[in-house]
């Protein structure tokens, strides 16, 4: 085990009880089906047709920010898969027999979360170029970071990591609008 997979590991087990305090909600139905609806639209499908749809909505001022948005979203699956495999945080299902997974993950390691990492990304370009979409992206990004721990998908810290992730890379693509 390396150190960085040895720091990783302690903080499996610090974040057990809040992470498992968190995913009791999964025992409750109609929590975890919204959760799980949350989770699925967090997969990309949302992200890409906002993307393909704020030209539309807006005209020639969507584009750039669209353009922009997709670059953001390419940057951010290449940083996060390259945590990912790097960090090789497993888990908490798989690392806690007290975690219940109510939806199959997409792949095998948690840290960061890519989910939130591109709804808070997504989110916070599409608000900051047209505000009135806040009323309806803030709740799905939020509940789509939530999901992803409610369902035993991911620690507390790797949906932290991805917001603050999303918003570095925001912040740093809004230069390019």
């Amino acid at each position: 085990m390396t150190r960085t997979q040895h720091i990783v590991a302690r903080f499996d087990i610090a974040e057990y009880r809040l992470c498992r305090g968190i995913n009791r909600g999964a025992g409750l139905r109609s929590l975890r089906v919204a959760m799980q609806v949350a989770s699925r639209l967090g997969d990309g499908l949302v992200w890409y047709a906002l993307i393909g749809l704020l030209p539309l909505l807006y005209g020639r001022i969507a584009v750039r920010p669209a353009m922009v948005m997709a670059v953001t979203g390419l940057l951010g699956v290449l940083i996060y898969k390259w945590l990912k495999h790097r960090l090789v945080r497993e888990r908490p299902f798989i690392r806690h027999p007290g975690i219940t997974l109510a939806m199959p993950p997409l792949d095998r390691y948690s840290f960061p979360s890519g989910h939130t990492l591109h709804a808070v990304a997504f989110t916070w370009q599409a608000v900051a170029c047209f505000p009135e979409l806040g009323w309806v992206l803030v709740p799905l990004a939020t509940l789509i970071a939530a999901s992803r721990v409610v369902l035993g998908l991911h620690y507390p810290s790797d949906v932290l990591a991805g917001g603050a992730l999303g918003a570095g890379l925001a912040t740093v693509a809004l230069n390019f609008i």
